[in-house]
């Protein structure tokens, strides 16, 4: 495994106690490797404080579905190139992929992943359309 920075596994701040450190929750052991691998990814992304153990079981879900939608993927690839062509096995693959995609979705914005969950909606906001120079003179006048 590559060796991270201290960065990438904790955060110190400063509380009422003096310095603290909080550390980024380690991948449980039940993961696979390659699920444990999606949880490090998404959990380094973040800062250290975003995924409170409440949040823990969400997130090991989150990543169970981003590896089994990953292979989902790849067998449907596999079946669009062999020869005769399974229909009825492609679109229940489909389906699979298509179901795996919304647990995924509701997971990752329950957990605030997504970018319209992150968004600032002040920021996202149009501001008000500007009055013309002149129409502000007739509203002091009222």
């Amino acid at each position: 495994m590559p060796r991270r920075s201290v960065a990438a596994v904790s955060l110190e701040v400063i509380g009422p106690g003096g310095v603290e450190t909080i550390r980024r929750p380690a991948p449980p052991d039940a993961l696979s490797d390659e699920e444990a691998e999606e949880w490090r990814a998404v959990v380094n992304r973040l800062p250290a404080t975003w995924f409170p153990r409440e949040t823990h079981s969400m997130l090991t879900q989150y990543c169970r579905q981003v590896v089994r939608s990953n292979r989902i993927a790849e067998m449907i690839q596999h079946c669009e190139q062999i020869e005769p062509f399974d229909e009825a096995k492609y679109l229940v693959l489909i389906e699979a992929e298509e179901k795996i995609s919304r647990s995924i979705s509701s997971l990752a914005t329950r957990m605030r992943l997504t970018q319209l969950a992150t968004v600032r909606h002040e920021l996202a906001r149009k501001p008000p359309a500007a009055k013309a120079p002149w129409s502000r003179n007739e509203d002091a006048d009222e």
